[in-house]
């Protein structure tokens, strides 16, 4: 087929950025794998659907997919807590709720998440990610809390200085991050050799020229990685942990491919993304991974970026990468076995702390304190808790911080003269998170005075407010009733009637 020069170019430039996708995939795809607690193959596989299935179809046409950092902490939990057999179930199910949620057009909705809980939840996965593989950096077994991994640190140190098997690990850990945040100032080179890539390649030299004592990535074949769900495997559906964990991959998946749509989208000029379509093909791909028993994708920000950098103009970029991993681990697999354990916990460190956004804080803090503290909460609450129950309490936070935030109440008074009632009029949005302030005015005003409390100025009361205004107004009048001085001790008022505002 003969190409226009135009075309020639498009087609040259897409071949170009799948070869840098493809390098910066395969560290990742294997690391990712191997600190979910399942086989390096079931990260590849994951990746070339990603390409090969997802890549094919419309959506976001630059950004790449495939297994990531995000869902780490979720699959690792969920493979402890059920088996790695049931991986494939839980991963096909997420799929069909994506594309139940896709079918529904509920992709927009994504975008009405407060940014301040995702980035929460990645700050919080980085965390995560961070605690748990500075101990796979020693060649070490990670305490199964946030809090353990905390308080396991000192001993983990005391490891390191006693064993030399455990020095030379972490050597390896710490030169790989070392790679990874010089190589991208050496920008002639980086932009041929992603950093990840030059990262592992060059901690895996290292090990095997040494014949350093450290451990290495357990090897498989692609097709004995390969795990379909059997129909036992869906009965455990029936615990409650089981189906919340679904949600909670459809969820983080969704969101996390959907907010990286949005960022790519920021770095190019292209066509801009269709939301439902891409929540479609998300649910597509991780349907397609759940029948094979790999693990869940998500589009990734960092493959994305490399793609759009390396001058992609079309999908095919994607679906090429996805060619090059499925000829990697078909015609190389034995390459996964001398890859050092720890330089992969490197890269997965390295990108913990990429999610976690320092340069943001500051700012933020100063000008939305409360985006600040939600931010805080969601993390910490990941990082003590777990994933699922960490988002609901982020959640939790903003809408009561929204909520917060729009109840606003005002009061006003008018004082028809000495002798009448005082009327008071409530204005605004009254929700029971005002409540006490609003009480603590009304209680301000003169308790000899009758009063007549009007709510006919208020654009929403819920009934908790309404059902104590009431209450305060047949109280407060019941009580100046029968502090109401005698006639005879009745004085004419010092000043004329008035008007006055309280505003909470």
């Amino acid at each position: 087929m003969r190409f226009e020069p135009r075309t020639r170019g498009t087609l040259r430039a897409d071949i170009t950025a799948s070869l840098v996708v493809f390098l910066v995939a395969v560290p990742l795809c294997v690391g990712v794998a191997v600190a979910s607690g399942v086989p390096a193959e079931l990260g590849l596989i994951t990746g070339i659907v990603g390409g090969l299935v997802t890549g094919f179809l419309p959506g976001s046409s630059l950004q790449v997919s495939g297994p990531a950092a995000g869902l780490t902490v979720l699959v690792y939990e969920a493979v402890q807590a059920y088996g790695p057999e049931v991986l494939g179930v839980l991963v096909l199910l997420a799929g069909v709720l994506q594309l139940a949620m896709g079918a529904l057009r509920l992709g927009r909705w994504f975008r009405a998440i407060s940014v301040a809980v995702v980035q929460g939840m990645l700050a919080g996965i980085g965390l995560v990610l961070i605690a748990g593989q500075v101990y796979t950096l020693a060649d070490e077994e990670a305490p199964g809390t946030g809090l353990g991994k905390l308080a396991g640190l000192p001993a983990l140190a005391g490891t390191v200085i006693g064993s030399a098997t455990a020095a030379t690990a972490a050597a390896v850990g710490v030169g790989t991050i070392a790679v990874l945040v010089v190589w991208p100032r050496w920008k002639p080179v980086a932009k041929v050799l992603p950093a990840p890539l030059a990262a592992v390649a060059l901690a895996t030299a290292v090990t095997a020229l040494l014949d350093l004592p450290v451990a290495r990535v357990q090897v498989q074949g692609l097709l004995d990685a390969v795990r379909p769900p059997e129909a036992e495997d869906f009965a455990m559906l029936a615990s409650f942990g089981m189906a919340a964990t679904v949600v909670a991959f459809a969820l983080v998946a969704s969101a996390e491919s959907l907010f990286s749509a949005a960022a790519v989208d920021r770095l190019h000029d292209g066509p801009r993304t269709q939301y439902d379509r891409e929540l479609i093909a998300q649910g597509t791909g991780n349907a397609v991974c759940g029948v094979l028993g790999a693990l869940p994708m998500t589009a990734v920000i960092v493959r994305s970026s490399a793609n759009v950098a390396a001058g992609a103009r079309t999908k095919l970029s994607r679906v090429l990468h996805g060619v090059w991993l499925l000829l990697f681990a078909a015609a190389l697999p034995a390459a996964l076995g001398v890859i050092p354990v720890a330089a992969l916990a490197g890269v997965l460190m390295h990108a913990g702390w990429k999610l976690i956004p320092l340069r943001d804080l500051v700012p933020l803090w100063r000008e939305h304190r409360a985006e600040a503290v939600v931010l805080g909460v969601t993390a910490a609450a990941i990082f003590i808790v777990n994933m699922f129950e960490g988002v609901l309490i982020g959640l939790l936070l903003a809408v009561v911080k929204s909520a917060w935030e729009i109840s606003h109440v005002q009061i006003e008074t008018d004082d028809a003269g000495h002798g009448r009632p005082l009327r008071v009029r409530v204005l605004g949005n009254a929700t029971f998170l005002r409540l006490p302030k609003l009480l603590d005015q009304l209680e301000a005003l003169p308790q000899d005075r009758r009063v007549e409390l009007s709510l006919a100025g208020l654009r929403h009361v819920d009934h908790a407010c309404g059902m104590a205004l009431s209450a305060w107004e047949e109280e407060h009048n019941a009580r100046a009733g029968a502090a109401a001085p005698s006639p005879s001790s009745q004085q004419p008022p010092e000043h004329p009637a008035g008007a006055g505002r309280a505003q909470g």
